[in-house]
């Protein structure tokens, strides 16, 4: 499968994905069957084994989705395994540093010191896809998001940033709320975060993502520089479906009273 997820990322397009939370193949693969442009699968907050994320990947490459995988941590064999079973990229929580960005680009591509070749992998075709031609699929096509949440990496922005290979900056508001001790994410000095890392992107000519609860500020981040937002998930569509239902059920049992 070849993505152009990453070419329309880079563009500045602006694209729109929600989080997989559930682990569960069946509801990657109608989540694969949506408009959206990519889904992740959130394996640092949700409780998806290697097993699972194969099976999430597997249905969402089977209805051409274009798929990320939010790893449990910065470590070398969650990228690995990830991008094995066909993910399109890695979004990385907790780089903090430059280093962490270097040591995630490197994960993330074939290469001395970087990821380790396998040509029976799914992303390989299993064995089906020669290695030259894997090898130069992988290098356009694989996508590396770092996540921007804490405190240290604030101090280290514009050298994370600065790394070549790092292809988004993804900006996790939640944790530096939590970090800053604030009320919450529409705080003062949250949103001067926010604007902080937007700015960073903008200036390293890298794309910047974000979740945001507030559907309404898009456009104002859109303006900041932000083309990627990871919106809702699984859990909050059956939530609104259920109260939509609930409503809607209500309202038409009072036209009968």
């Amino acid at each position: 499968m070849t993505s152009t997820f990453r070419k329309r990322l880079l563009s500045g397009e602006a694209l729109i994905g929600t989080w997989a939370k559930t682990p569960s193949m069946i509801n990657a693969e109608v989540l694969g069957r949506t408009s959206l442009d990519c889904v992740c699968l959130d394996a640092e907050h949700a409780p998806f084994d290697r097993a699972e994320v194969d099976a999430g990947l597997m249905a969402l490459r089977a209805e051409q989705m274009s798929s990320l995988v939010r790893i449990p941590s910065l470590a070398a064999e969650h990228v690995l395994s990830s991008l094995d079973c066909g993910a399109t990229g890695i979004v990385a929580p907790h780089v903090r540093s430059a280093e962490d960005a270097t040591a995630l680009v490197r994960m993330c591509h074939y290469g001395a010191g970087g990821r380790g070749y396998a040509g029976s992998s799914r992303a390989a075709g299993y064995t089906a896809t020669k290695m030259g031609e894997q090898l130069s699929r992988s290098g356009l096509n694989t996508t590396v998001i770092a996540q921007i949440e804490d405190l240290e990496a604030l101090e280290q922005l514009d050298e994370i940033a600065a790394v070549d290979g790092i292809d988004c900056l993804f900006i996790g508001r939640i944790d530096l709320t939590v970090a800053m001790g604030a009320a919450g994410p529409a705080e003062p000095q949250v949103v001067a975060a926010v604007e902080r890392i937007c700015a960073a992107g903008r200036a390293a000519d890298r794309r910047v993502g974000m979740f945001v609860g507030d559907l309404s500020e898009i456009p104002r981040w859109i303006e900041a520089g932000a083309n990627l937002f990871i919106l809702k998930s699984d859990h909050t569509f059956l939530l609104e479906g259920a109260r939509r239902l609930r409503e809607e059920f209500d309202g038409l049992v009072d036209q009968t009273r």
